[in-house]
């Protein structure tokens, strides 16, 4: 299992959805956003993911951008479709389309609103896995789905199906998350789903992070989970605790409103968000862009810090 897992790397960027002025799908700059990221630090990508607006960007969409970004980078990092929904029959023959575009892995998550019970949350994920021959990536996220998807059932998956490999685990209950780790098969691999718990659910025995604040500093989330990796504890505490700030602010409103906005003050526009959702007010412009700057992460040509007056030409 564990040959099938390690692949996926420490630190995969949950990579945004490029909209062009229109809003419609910017697969040239999805190619260039994935590349850049990979160029950056990333050792996988998770595509359409919530960060990448799955919600709003539409089946055939999320063929058209599995296929644009595996052209662009080929076989150089494993890539991950998100393929779950809250039907398991849509989910099931979505996963078998993106199966056939040689992607290397996929990712569903918990069925939202329908409100399951464990049981059909378990026939949920193992009916996609079994349709597929590609590994699976759990996703449990219960401020987005309502439920929680206890350990019992991550364990009965990881367990009884074989292709069934790793677990996004952005509940925030460590208690769950370390039972988890410890009973869970060799090479079974838990990726933070949430940036700042990163240092703690590694501290348990996770492997890494699936991350949104990788979109905008993938070098310095690369840092992090390779300091902890090679157990330099102190010194990913102090890597996690310049950037903290950032992977806060990007969350102050819903993501991945501010990831999109943060894209656009590093001068590499990935366009807004699509409604329900909003773009970021300028007030939040404002701020986001002082984080960055604070944080190291917004400079000038020359490589400088950018002071407030650069800050308010790129608002």
């Amino acid at each position: 299992m564990s040959a099938v897992t390690k692949p996926f790397g420490r630190l995969i960027p949950a990579m945004i959805t490029p909209f062009d002025k229109d809003r419609e799908m910017d697969l040239a700059r999805a190619q260039e956003l994935a590349v850049r990221l990979l160029d950056k630090g990333a050792d996988a990508l998770i595509l359409s993911g919530t960060t990448g607006e799955s919600p709003t960007v539409f089946y055939p969409q999320k063929i058209d951008l599995f296929r644009a970004v595996k052209e662009a980078v080929g076989n150089r990092a494993p890539l991950i479709a998100g393929v779950g929904d809250n039907c398991t029959a849509d989910s099931v023959d979505f996963a078998k389309e993106a199966a056939k575009l040689g992607l290397d892995g996929l990712m569903a998550v918990v069925p939202y609103y329908n409100k399951p019970p464990a049981e059909g949350i378990y026939w949920h994920f193992r009916s996609i896995a079994e349709a597929v021959d590609l590994p699976v990536m759990l996703y449990n996220i219960p401020g987005r789905c309502v439920i929680n998807m206890e350990a019992e059932t991550i364990l009965g998956l990881a367990h009884d199906v074989e292709n069934i490999v790793a677990l996004k685990e952005a509940s925030g209950k460590l208690d769950q998350i370390a039972r988890v780790v410890s009973e869970a098969p060799e090479g079974f691999a838990v990726y933070s789903g949430d940036d700042e718990l990163t240092l703690s659910l590694m501290a348990l025995g996770g492997w890494g992070v699936v991350s949104t604040t990788g979109n905008v500093a993938p070098e310095r989330m690369k840092e992090i989970v390779e300091l902890m990796a090679a157990g330099k504890y102190d010194q990913a505490l102090a890597a996690h605790l310049a950037l903290q700030p950032l992977m806060r602010e990007l969350f102050v409103t819903a993501n991945p409103i501010m990831v999109k906005e943060a894209m656009k003050l590093l001068d590499f526009d990935c366009g807004g968000v699509r409604l329900p959702l909003i773009d970021a007010t300028p007030e939040q412009r404002e701020k986001l862009a002082q984080v960055m700057r604070s944080v190291g992460v917004l400079h000038d040509k020359e490589g400088k810090t950018l002071n407030e007056s650069l800050i308010r030409d790129y608002l």
